[in-house]
């Protein structure tokens, strides 16, 4: 296979993607089309993502196939594209460099001097979209990418004209050790992907040495142990946001409207910066609009701006991201996957209803429900009701012996229901008005929501 380094990048001028629908491979292709790089890509379904990047003028082909890659100067894929797929083996014998997605943001990254990185084990998206769109607003231009869509922009990435970039570090796999960001948000740090990491130790070694990478400014959560042990002692400006006025901005006279959309005062210091209103519902968001509002001032935004603009942002993607009401059913989709994230979004749900909650939860890997079970039996039961769909396998095989219904053992109010169109039916049959339905999970469960609308617009039509 042919060797490459970031002069790779500099020195082609076409790109062909695998898998170019892809939420962390659309936006990249975006970019670099922005920047004047001839971008092809191949996909196995259409769609509106697809729709987008044709009317770019990025040709599409559907299906896999040895001849779209054509005279490709580097081939982009992701760590999901297997060893035999014909486009993969096409260039690995005729010598095109083969790059996986994560290294080649690292390479994008640095193309920026002042590339921002949004980690943690919770809130990537909604902080990276927070940020995003408080300095698209600021007139900041900022190169964009992030895990979900934006809906201020419609996509989940852009090409911007300043020298800042905005993105999102995952840790899964020690991706976002590809990186090298001028500065770096650590948002919190929890037990997860223990299939790979093993132990919440080495989780933290590796943000440590992401922190480490990180080239100027560390913008960190002082609340979270994890979060603070992974930056102890770094010779690094550490930034540190929180609800503990100990830290460097903290937020102060809490209130909340509407249920569970929070306000509150972001100090320093024992001083007002400015006024945050949530235009998103939890509690959870207070921390993480803490650190949009610390990353923007960092970045030069006015407190006037932050304040402004901050209260704009109604959600990303699969993020807490409504639906709408049907027959006074409110119906919302979630990409919660973790039992501290599905915690604290049906947290913000039961605030939202005065009726009955349901969860409708599709379980994310084997191993991670099995590592989870109790806790995923604990964080569902706030739900009145509870609807498994099977869990989705993803890159495993069940060699846990794990199934939905191990979960359901657990609750008082769960049945496990497999199809989605099954899980459609069911909710228009038994939600009452009144009652807030949401779907969770890092799957495709998603589609059982968009069934649900389409079933309920089919009612009234």
């Amino acid at each position: 296979m042919a060797q490459f380094n970031d002069s790779t990048l500099h020195n082609a001028k076409k790109l062909h993607f695998v898998g170019i629908g892809g939420s962390g491979m659309c936006p990249l292709a975006e970019i670099l089309h922005s920047k004047g790089y001839i971008i092809t890509g191949s996909d196995v379904n259409e769609g509106d993502t697809i729709d987008r990047i044709r009317s770019l003028g990025i040709k599409v082909f559907m299906g896999h196939k040895a001849e779209n890659v054509g005279n490709a100067d580097i081939l982009v894929h992701t760590a999901a594209v297997h060893e035999d797929n014909p486009e993969l083996q096409y260039a690995k014998q005729n010598g095109i460099p083969v790059i996986e997605r994560s290294i080649l943001l690292g390479m994008v990254s640095r193309k920026f001097p002042k590339t921002i990185a949004v980690s943690g084990t919770h809130g990537k998206t909604t902080t990276t979209s927070m940020i995003s769109q408080v300095m698209l607003y600021a007139k900041v231009d900022p190169t964009i990418i992030i895990g979900g869509r934006l809906p201020l922009i419609e996509s989940n990435g852009r090409g911007g004209k300043s020298d800042i970039m905005v993105c999102e570090a995952c840790e899964y796999v020690d991706t976002f050790l590809q990186l090298t960001p001028a500065v770096s948000v650590i948002l919190n740090i929890d037990a997860d992907h223990l299939d790979y990491f093993g132990t919440l130790e080495n989780i933290i070694k590796s943000f440590r040495q992401f922190a480490t990478q990180t080239t100027s400014t560390l913008i960190v959560n002082g609340d979270d142990n994890n979060s603070m042990k992974a930056v102890e002692g770094l010779d690094k400006e550490i930034i540190t946001f929180g609800i503990n006025n100990r830290n460097g901005y903290y937020a102060e006279n809490i209130a909340v409207s509407n249920g569970s959309y929070y306000n509150y005062d972001m100090m320093s210091g024992g001083k007002k910066i400015c006024h945050i209103e949530l235009g998103v519902p939890g509690k959870h968001n207070i921390l993480n609009s803490l650190a949009a509002a610390a990353t923007c001032l960092n970045t030069g935004v006015s407190p006037s701006d932050i304040e402004k603009y901050i209260k704009t942002f109604r959600g990303a993607g699969r993020r807490f991201e409504i639906y709408g009401d049907f027959n006074g059913v409110t119906l919302a989709d979630d990409y919660a996957h973790h039992p501290h994230e599905i915690t604290a979004t049906l947290d913000a749900a039961r605030h939202l209803t005065k009726n009955k909650l349901w969860a409708i939860f599709q379980p994310f890997t084997f191993s991670r429900t099995k590592t989870w079970l109790n806790e995923f039996a604990e964080s569902l039961s706030v739900a009145d009701h509870v609807i498994l769909a099977e869990i989705m396998g993803s890159r495993e095989t069940n060699i846990y012996n794990i199934h939905s219904s191990d979960i359901a053992a657990k609750l008082n109010n769960a049945v496990c229901i497999d199809a989605f169109e099954d899980i459609a039916d069911y909710i228009v049959k038994n939600a009452q008005p009144g009652d807030f339905v949401i779907t969770m999970g890092g799957g495709d469960i998603y589609k059982a929501a968009k069934l649900i609308r389409q079933k309920y617009q089919l009612l009234n039509n």
